[in-house]
């Protein structure tokens, strides 16, 4: 191992040393950071309907991978079904009684 990288070595005592610290402040509900994640407007009008994404998806006649990546933001909902995604932000009732 070259000298630069000697201080990145740690025993295993330290590691469990380290370990266990971490388990504790995490017990006493000590977090390093928060991640807030806020739905896009797909995703927050399938979570209006109550609906899971398979349920969401088969309500919309589009495949549940389609879905996912609406979700996730790597593709956009074209025409018609950017509309039923309005309307389902907007009437979630009308998207689950689909459904029936």
């Amino acid at each position: 191992m070259t000298k630069a990288l000697d201080h990145d070595v740690m025993t295993g005592a330290e590691l469990g040393a380290k370990l266990l610290q971490s388990i504790r402040e995490m017990s006493a509900g000590k977090t390093a950071r928060v991640t807030q994640v806020t739905p896009n407007e797909v995703a927050a009008a399938r979570l209006k309907t109550g609906l899971s994404q398979s349920q969401f998806a088969e309500a919309l006649h589009i495949s549940a991978r389609t879905l996912q990546e609406w979700e996730q933001g790597r593709r956009k909902p074209s025409g018609a079904a950017d509309a039923l995604i309005k309307i389902a932000a907007r009437h979630p009732e009308i998207i689950r009684e689909s459904l029936r």
